[in-house]
């Protein structure tokens, strides 16, 4: 049952906060399951790979045809896609990769006051691994909002691990392969596909970067290695908040809603809304579609157990302050005027301004990348970008004149700290 709040209810804040609250990811089972797959693979490196393939994917690699999805079959892929298909996919990667080309940082090298040259350079990681989900969920577009930011960056080496149930692949994910440039492609999935990556087997090269979604086992791989590896986040159930007045037509709110209720049960949804009789059409409409759906089980249960509507007075001097306790994944701000809005919430993955401009146009083509942090992670972190797989180097340059001008000081503070060598190695050059 869906649940239905109301500012005005005297226990609203009791209820707000299990809502904030309530978390919807992995457990310590998963935590255990995860860590003996890790050092398994760590330990016994493709023959792990190849058991554990057989046992959940169905799938046999015994050489190296059976590991390996060539170059050659995607773009064969690429070419024998319906031409809407691959136009699309091509509109797609060119918004991408021109939204991406934006964020590139720039290098630093200055003489400040003092005479001190300060700087930084950004390079590139060397090689990135991209985990593409090959279950419930196998998308060419998240496939393009990962490999292309990496290639963007500068990233020389771009590996994806995919799981193949059967030695079934996804056209389309090959075709996006194909377009983003992707060098290697290997058949397996799940938390030891994220081990391989980060200790590297005999076949597998390890990388530096781990990102791409995956299911609970996936996403505790990637938090458990991070410190081997750099990872984008921990990515959890996908969600999304609309902020919606009772102009809007409640059909398209209530799709607005499923599109994130049909990515998997542990999904959420929830309106915020100044008009009640709004919200209970809204939820009428839900009840239709979900009817209409092929996905429409998964977002049943979906809306059932995580599903809210929240009903407030005033959107412009309630809504945001909710949404800054919520730091949802995407945020759509179904108003005349978004502005006022947009600036006042200060934690979200996304913002979507205006009522033409649904969350599904930013998960293809819109430019922005759709790998946003969930689970209120939005307070502290952001979505997938050029920078995640670079790093940025430090440096600085003395001459005489700079070091007497600071030295001193900084042989003040080591003395300070009881680190005498610190002191010694500076004093030695002060005159």
């Amino acid at each position: 049952m869906t649940l239905m709040l109301s500012t005005l209810q005297p226990d609203f804040a009791q209820k707000f906060d299990r809502v904030v609250n309530d978390r919807r990811e992995s457990d310590s089972e998963v935590a255990g399951q995860v860590a003996d797959i890790l050092q398994t693979v760590k330990l016994r490196g493709d023959a792990a790979l190849a058991e554990y393939t057989q046992r959940f994917d169905g799938y046999t690699l015994a050489d190296d045809a059976d590991w390996l999805i060539t170059r050659e079959r995607c773009e064969q892929a690429y070419d024998e896609l319906a031409p809407e298909l691959r136009d699309a996919l091509e509109l797609a990667a060119a918004r991408i990769r021109s939204y991406h080309q934006a964020q590139l940082p720039e290098n630093r090298d200055y003489i400040d006051a003092a005479g001190v040259r300060l700087g930084a350079i950004w390079r590139p990681v060397d090689a990135a691994g991209l985990y593409v989900p090959g279950g419930r969920a196998a998308y060419p577009s998240s496939l393009l909002m990962n490999a292309i930011p990496a290639r963007v960056a500068g990233v020389e080496r771009l590996v994806v691990v995919t799981p193949t149930p059967k030695g079934q692949s996804n056209p389309l994910v090959l075709a996006a392969a194909h377009i983003a440039g992707v060098d290697e492609i290997w058949r397996v999935g799940g938390a030891q596909a994220v081990g391989a990556l980060a200790y590297g087997t005999k076949r597998i090269r390890p990388v530096d970067v781990i990102t791409g979604p995956g299911n609970a086992w996936v996403a505790e791989a990637k938090r458990q290695l991070y410190g081997v590896v750099g990872i984008d986040m921990v990515a959890g159930p996908s969600e999304i908040l609309v902020i919606a007045d009772g102009k809007n037509d409640p059909d398209w709110i209530a799709a607005d809603l499923l599109s994130q209720a049909e990515h998997d049960p542990t999904s959420q949804s929830i309106l915020i809304t100044d008009d009640a009789g709004f919200a209970r059409q809204v939820e009428d409409c839900i009840d239709l579609q979900i009817t209409q759906l092929a996905t429409g089980k998964t977002a049943r249960a979906s809306w059932d157990a995580h599903g809210v509507i929240i009903v407030v007075n005033d959107l412009m001097a309630e809504a945001p302050a909710l949404a800054n306790r919520l730091a949802a994944e995407h945020v759509e701000l179904a108003v005349d005027n978004p502005e006022p809005l947009m600036h006042a919430i200060r934690h979200a993955g996304s913002i979507f301004l205006g009522r033409m401009t649904p969350e599904a146009v930013g998960d293809y083509v819109a430019g922005p990348n759709h790998v946003l942090p969930t689970g209120r992670r939005a307070r502290f972190s952001s979505g997938l970008s050029v920078l995640d797989f670079m790093k940025r180097t430090s440096f600085l340059g003395l001459d005489a004149a700079s070091f007497n001008t600071i030295g001193l000081a900084a042989a003040t503070l080591a003395h300070a700290e009881g680190l005498p060598a610190h002191a010694k190695s500076v004093e030695l050059r002060i005159k």
